[in-house]
């Protein structure tokens, strides 16, 4: 898999938290791994959170008391609540969230104890069943935000760019199945994606450049990017629900 290095802002906003969690709780911790943006160009100190997950020996729901206890104070810190798992539910739910779970192999770091998601064995027809279903049920959710902005503007560019960064992992999930390595970059998985894909990614791009950016758009441009986007998104749909498992 592609190299990755956690960004310095994140590894120091996460240190008092990991700090905090290992000093009242580190028999039961198996790992600790930060995942997503913080090992990308793609992370901004300003705008980016810092995700994380949280390996337990077993789970226990009195943990859960203490994080969501922290969770106020480190929220406004930039760190989001981690994802809590055992070794056996990252074992048996690898056929459920093929797409998740490659994304953290992609993406991640262990700071403390086992990786447990370095050499996780991801089944191909599992991910291509996955991206299918997402593709298809983003359709639909296109379709509802569409009609349900009502001509709103910023409904309808909030429709595109809050829900931009979901569709990054299963771009990263199409290209594997397609026979490329998923970049880390989010620019870098669009043009690869289109590479093998042959599907225009253009708008994908507009939307990750306003997501930055934070300009206002005409309701007439907006109309153009959500039949780019529909056009896009089906696009792939099909070409995933094609391909031979």
């Amino acid at each position: 898999m592609a190299d990755s290095k956690l960004n310095d802002a994140a590894a120091e906003w996460f240190k008092p938290f990991q700090d905090e969690i290992l000093k009242s709780h580190k028999d039961n911790i198996h790992s600790i791994t930060i995942t997503g943006s913080s090992l990308t160009d793609d992370f901004d100190h300003k705008r980016s959170d810092v995700n994380s997950v949280l390996v337990l020996n077993k789970m226990d729901l009195g943990f859960l008391e203490v994080l969501a206890s922290l969770g106020k104070r480190y929220g406004k810190k930039g760190i989001s609540a981690p994802l809590i798992m055992t070794p056996e539910y990252i074992m048996h739910s690898l056929d459920v969230f093929p797409v998740e779970f490659l994304n953290i192999k992609l993406l991640h770091e262990t700071l403390f104890g086992e990786d447990l998601f370095q050499n996780l064995e991801i089944d191909r027809k599992d991910l291509r069943i996955q991206c299918e279903r997402e593709l298809k049920v983003r359709l639909i959710g296109l379709r509802q935000g569409y009609i349900a902005s009502m001509g709103d503007a910023k409904i309808l560019s909030d429709l595109f760019v809050n829900t931009i960064s979901g569709y990054i992992p299963l771009f990263r999930g199409m290209i594997l199945i397609l026979g490329k390595e998923p970049p880390l970059k989010n620019e870098d998985v669009l043009q690869v994606l289109e590479n093998v894909s042959g599907v225009d990614t253009q708008v994908f791009k507009t939307v990750l450049k306003q997501n930055r950016q934070k300009t206002k758009m005409a309701i007439s441009h907006l109309n153009v990017i959500f039949k780019d986007y529909y056009a896009a998104v089906e696009k792939l749909g099909d070409i995933t629900d094609g391909i031979e498992d």
